[in-house]
């Protein structure tokens, strides 16, 4: 039996890689970092029509009708290219809304997002700390009230899956961004991406699913933040390997010296400690009531070793690696920015441990 990615899975990620790869040239992604909206507008419209942003929707509304995996698969490619694409924000609110929502939000929204006519997002404590924002039923519906800071693309989303507070459960809540009691105030991110604090003041929301759906978006959003940061660890080792392998001193490439190699084979353990684990707990998340634990694991590798390796290729890339205006120097704020997204290593040990005594 092959645990392996299956051949279609490799047309996958071998499509994924060529179309993110088109648009984020070293001059291609500086000039988004300098741009209005900080997003691939043309990329956007290029992954539609590869049928990228579709992965995980339903066919029945426009999409491919793949799972989890295939979706984590195409995450990896991104994070392995870098590219400025409001990706894994709209996937995982269309996960939400797929599994959660009810007929007529599938209609309004899930064939728009696989034809890419609309980019959601998400406003999640993946933290788990204190939830920012209000639920609270009227005779009108629903209606939200609170902030949540820098949320993902809240700058130009056109609707943001909302994790409140209602009645002592948290709960997760659909709201139109543009919809009158709705503020939101652009802020600029680690990566130079824009995102934007959301504030809430009686703004109409529609609910999405009972309590459970919290936790089940919660695991599914870490990995796929695991994924991106395993594409940015191993696009960061490809480069480290290729540059000390060019780079001569003292007349023999660095690549030769004991000391550079031992350190490119321990940022190659570390990729494939977070792809297996990664990997593992996709699987669990799939098949087990209770994948908590696997989830931690998976997300303490991404944090620990996710930076970790973007410090050794940074040094391993001498002055070359200071450079603003490098490769490395993405994959660093890349990879900062995902472990401040998932609260860092010692939140998920702080979180991992307990559950690990009850398993």
């Amino acid at each position: 039996m092959s645990l392996g990615p299956s051949e279609d899975q490799q047309s996958l990620v071998a499509l994924a890689d060529e179309t993110f790869a088109r648009r984020t040239a070293g001059d291609q992604l500086a000039a988004l970092e300098r741009s209005t909206s900080r997003v691939d507008d043309e990329g956007w419209r290029e992954a539609a029509d590869a049928g990228l942003l579709g992965i995980a929707v339903p066919e029945e509304h426009g999409g491919a009708g793949l799972g989890l995996v295939e979706l984590l698969l195409v995450l990896e490619q991104q994070g392995r290219r870098l590219a400025m694409l409001p990706l894994w924000e709209t996937a995982l609110a269309g996960l939400a809304l797929g599994q959660h929502g009810t007929g007529p939000q599938h209609e309004q929204w899930l064939p728009r997002i696989a034809g890419g006519r609309a980019t959601l997002t998400v406003a999640l404590d993946l933290v788990e700390g204190g939830v920012g924002v209000r639920a609270q039923r009227t005779d009108g519906g629903w209606r939200l009230d609170g902030l949540v800071a820098t949320v993902p693309h809240g700058h130009a989303a056109g609707a943001v899956v909302v994790e409140a507070e209602a009645g002592g459960q948290r709960q997760l809540f659909l709201v139109d961004i543009t919809a009158d009691g709705v503020r939101r105030e652009p802020v600029e991110t680690t990566t130079h991406a824009l995102a934007a604090d959301l504030t809430f003041a009686g703004a109409p929301a529609e609910p999405l699913g009972d309590a459970g759906a919290v936790g089940w978006l919660h695991a599914r959003a870490r990995l796929a933040l695991a994924a991106l940061a395993l594409g940015v660890a191993h696009g960061g080792v490809h480069d480290a390997a290729a540059y000390v392998s060019s780079r001569e001193q003292f007349g023999r490439p660095l690549a030769t010296f004991q000391a550079v190699s031992q350190q490119v084979a321990d940022c190659y353990c570390d990729v494939q400690a977070m792809r297996m684990t990664l990997w593992q707990a996709a699987w669990a998340v799939e098949h087990h009531d209770d994948a908590r634990a696997a989830v931690g694991v998976a997300t303490w590798w991404a944090t620990d070793a996710g930076l970790r390796v973007q410090h050794r290729v940074q040094h391993l890339h001498g002055g070359m690696g200071a450079d603003t205006t490098y490769p490395v120097h993405r994959r660093f704020l890349w990879a900062m920015e995902i472990d401040a997204l998932l609260g860092g290593a010692s939140c998920q040990l702080a979180h991992l441990g307990p559950r690990l005594i009850e398993a």
